[in-house]
C-alpha cells in the first residue's frame, strides 16, 4: 500500500513493525525447515540471547546456532506455529508451541520417541533487518515432564 506524499512521489507505506515482524515468521519458518545457515544469516554477529537459567546474557550467533542445532537433533520433525505476533517499535513479541518427536538425545534424556508440545513466549529485538536480541521463556518444565523417564508412556 502506498501514500501519495507530492504530486507523482509515492511511499511505501510498510511500517517497520511489519517488516520486523515478516523477519521473524521467516525465521521461524527457516528453523523449521532445518535451514540452520539462513536463520542464522538472519541475526546481528552480535546477537544477545537471553534464557531461563543463564544469570548473564549470551553473546553470538555461535551460541543461537548451538541451542537451536541441539533442538533440532532432539526433535527433527520440529513444528513451530506462531500463535500471536505483535510488534511495536523495534520490539516483537510472539506467541509460539513447538511440536515434534522425540527422536535424539535432549538435556541428557535419550530419545523417547514420545510427541511433545509446548509453548514460548519470546520478545525480540530488531536491528536495520536483522534480529539482535531475543527473550525467550519456553515451558521447558512440560517438555522435560514430556521426555523424562518417569512420564513413562
Amino acid at each position: 500500500m502506498a501514500r501519495r506524499t507530492a504530486p507523482g512521489e509515492d511511499i511505501e507505506m510498510t511500517s517497520s513493525p511489519e517488516k520486523n515482524m515478516t523477519l521473524l515468521r521467516t525465521a521461524y519458518r527457516a528453523v523449521e525447515s532445518g535451514d540452520l545457515d539462513s536463520a542464522e544469516r538472519m541475526l546481528t554477529e552480535d546477537f544477545i540471547a537471553h534464557v531461563p537459567g543463564s544469570p548473564v546474557p549470551l553473546v553470538g550467533r555461535d551460541v543461537w546456532r548451538l541451542g537451536t542445532q541441539a533442538m533440532k537433533e532432539a526433535f527433527p520433525d520440529l513444528r513451530i506455529d506462531v500463535r500471536d505476533i505483535f510488534g511495536v517499535g523495534d520490539k516483537v513479541t510472539v506467541l509460539v508451541h513447538f511440536e515434534g518427536t522425540h527422536q535424539g538425545a535432549f538435556q541428557q534424556i535419550e530419545p523417547t520417541g514420545r510427541r511433545v508440545g509446548f509453548g514460548s513466549i519470546e520478545v525480540y529485538r530488531i536491528q536495520g533487518d536483522k534480529i539482535a536480541e531475543e527473550w525467550v521463556a519456553p515451558d521447558m518444565i512440560s517438555l522435560m515432564g514430556q521426555i523424562s523417564p518417569a512420564a513413562g508412556h
